[in-house]
């Protein structure tokens, strides 16, 4: 889990105004970033995860904000909605065709924010996806950036046990690297 979910979320809200937007949330699944709906006009919730959707219908359902979403069972390549803001969370990295996605998100809608791991974040290293942060951020960086700015967050998990769980899908090279902990 996230430390400090609350402060990235208020540093989302600072970077950018959410207010009365339709928002096209991708890889939005799991719900842990879903309280700046709290002001947009509509969140249109994209996973190709079915379960990781379910999670969000129920973090959804919990907040009280069912009203405020729609989601979508798909890759996002194959959604053809229309919005004021692409959200990609921390997603972009695990896309297999970056650049593509950018495009793809531009046609949808005038903004895009990438919320996603840092080349040299920790977490990445962990989870073994460091090449996929290099690739995206190169792929992001290609492009014309108005804005940037980097969080650094900590996550925590109440037992090695649920670490493991969280990584075990990356493969060895995570297994060995959470050894130490």
């Amino acid at each position: 889990m996230i430390k400090d979910i609350s402060e990235i979320i208020n540093n989302l809200l600072s970077f950018y105004d959410f207010s009365n937007k339709t928002i096209v949330s991708v890889g939005a699944g799991g719900g842990q970033f879903i309280s700046y709906a709290k002001v947009a006009h509509h969140v249109i919730a994209i996973d190709n995860d079915k379960a990781a959707l379910d999670r969000l219908n129920e973090n959804i359902s919990n907040s009280g904000l069912t009203e405020k979403f729609t989601l979508i069972h798909s890759n996002f390549s194959d959604v053809n909605v229309e919005g004021d803001v692409v959200l990609f969370e921390f997603c972009l990295h695990e896309m297999e065709n970056p650049q593509l996605m950018l495009q793809h998100a531009k046609a949808v809608a005038n903004n895009v924010i990438i919320a996603d791991h840092g080349v040299n974040s920790q977490w990445a290293f962990i989870a073994d996806e460091t090449a996929k942060a290099e690739n995206s951020w190169a792929q992001v960086l290609n492009n014309h950036i108005q804005k940037i700015v980097t969080h650094k967050a900590e996550q925590y998990f109440s037992s090695y046990n649920q670490l493991y769980e969280k990584v075990k899908v990356q493969g060895m090279n995570s297994i060995d690297r959470i050894g130490k902990f």
